[in-house]
C-alpha cells in the first residue's frame, strides 16, 4: 500500500507502506543517529512526533526483546525511512520492524529521499506533518498539549539498589529506562515519582537528591514539575537534571528556554565542557533549549555544533543538569561519568 507524508505548507511525499494503516499527525522531526532504533523508538521524548531516520538502512537487526526498550511501547506516531529491510538478521531479534508497527497500530513508511525531507526541515524549520494512508486527517501541534502528563508514570514505585545506599527520588516526566539502570549498576535506592508528584507533602518519603528526567514536548508545560523543582532547591537538595530536566532545573531557577529551530536528535552531538578543550560525543533527543542561565549558574557544557547551552552548574550548591544523555542508549557512553560526578554531591552533602 502507498501513503503519504504531507507537511504544513502542502508538500507532499509518496511513499511504501509497512506498518499501520493509520493516518497520524504531529511534528516531523529527523534523527542522524546511525544504530540503536529500537532504544530510540521507545525514548518517550519522542512522543507527538513523526520521525525521519536519516541512516539509510532500518530494521536490518529486527526488534528485541522487550527488556531492552526505553519503555513498554513505541513512543513515536510515525516513522518515515529511506529503506526498509523486512528481513533482520540478529540473535536477539524477536519480530520484524514492520510487524511491531502494525501490532502497536503506527505507520512505518518508505520514502526514499529522506536526504531531501531532512534538508526541507532544516531550511525551513521545525515543521507540522502528517502521514496519510486510507483516511486524510488534520495536523496536529503537540507542543500545545503537556506531554509530559501522558508519558509520566501514575504511581510511586521504590526499588531498592543495596542496604544503607544513597537514595534518589527520580521526577519521572517520561524518563528512559537506562537513567534507572545507571543508578541501579551504582547500588543506588531510587523512588520514581509521577510529574506532579509533591515530596514534601509525603513525609514518609525520605531522599538524598533529586532526578529530573528526559521527556517530551515544552518543559514550559510542566508547571507543576517547575513548582516542585522549585521547592527542592530552596531546600538546597542535591539536583541532577536531564534534557528536558536541564529545561526545568533552568526555568525553576529563573531561566528560560527557546524552541530550537530543528532540535538536536541524534547519537553524535559534540559537547564541549566549558573551562577545557575537551569535548564529548553525546546522544540527544530534544527540540527545546536554554536561552538564560539562571542567575548563580554558570554554564556547564556547550554545543561545538551551534552553540547552544548543553547543562548548567551552580557555582556554590549542588544543583546541575545537563541537556545530553549521559545514559546513552542509543549511543556513546562518554559521559557516563556525570551519575558519579553528581552522587559524589550526595555523599559530600
Amino acid at each position: 500500500m502507498t501513503g503519504k507524508l504531507i507537511f504544513e505548507d502542502g508538500t507532499e511525499f509518496a511513499g511504501e507502506s509497512f506498518g499501520s494503516n493509520t493516518s497520524v499527525a504531529g511534528e516531523v522531526v529527523f534523527s542522524t543517529g546511525m544504530m540503536g532504533y529500537p532504544e530510540s523508538l521507545t525514548d518517550p521524548s519522542y512522543k507527538g512526533q513523526i520521525l525521519i531516520f536519516t541512516y539509510p538502512l532500518i530494521g536490518n537487526y529486527g526488534i528485541p526483546d522487550k527488556r531492552f526498550w526505553e519503555s513498554d511501547n513505541i513512543m513515536v506516531s510515525g516513522l518515515v525511512v529511506s529503506s526498509y529491510n523486512d528481513s533482520p538478521s540478529h540473535f536477539q531479534s524477536k519480530k520484524t520492524l514492520a510487524s511491531w508497527f502494525k501490532d502497536e497500530n503506527i505507520p512505518l513508511l518508505q520514502i526514499r529521499d529522506t536526504r531531501l525531507l531532512t534538508q526541507k526541515i532544516r531550511t525551513r524549520g521545525a515543521m507540522l506533518g502528517k502521514i496519510v494512508l486510507e483516511k486524510d486527517i488534520k495536523n496536529y501541534d503537540p507542543n500545545l498539549d503537556n506531554l509530559v502528563e501522558m508519558v509520566s508514570t501514575e504511581k510511586v514505585i521504590e526499588k531498592a539498589g543495596k542496604k544503607g545506599a544513597k537514595t534518589i527520588l527520580l521526577i519521572d516526566c517520561g524518563a528512559k529506562r537506562n537513567i534507572q539502570r545507571a543508578l541501579f549498576k551504582r547500588g543506588i535506592n531510587v523512588i520514581t515519582v509521577p510529574w506532579d508528584f509533591d515530596p514534601f507533602s509525603h513525609p514518609k518519603i525520605k531522599f538524598d537528591g533529586v532526578l529530573i528526567s528526559n521527556g517530551p514536548g515544552d518543559p514550559k508545560m510542566a508547571k507543576k514539575t517547575i513548582k516542585t523543582i522549585e521547592k527542592i532547591l530552596a531546600q538546597k537538595i542535591p539536583t541532577l537534571g536531564i534534557c528536558l530536566g536541564n529545561q526545568l532545573l533552568t526555568l525553576a531557577a529563573g531561566g528560560d528556554t527557546k524552541k530550537l529551530k530543528f532540535g538536536h536528535r541524534s547519537q553524535n552531538q559534540p559537547c564541549i565542557m566549558e573551562g577545557s578543550e575537551r569535548c564529548f560525543i553525546t546522544t540527544q533527543n530534544h527540540g527545546f533549549a536554554v536561552s538564560r542561565v539562571p542567575s548563580g549558574f554558570k554554564p556547564w557544557f556547550t554545543n561545538a555544533n551551534d552553540g547552544t547551552n548543553e547543562g548548567i552548574m551552580h557555582t556554590t550548591l549542588p544543583f546541575m543538569s545537563v541537556q545530553f544523555h549521559p545514559e546513552a542508549c542509543p549511543g556513546p557512553t562518554d559521559t557516563e561519568w556525570i551519575f558519579d560526578f553528581f552522587l559524589e554531591k550526595l555523599k559530600k552533602n
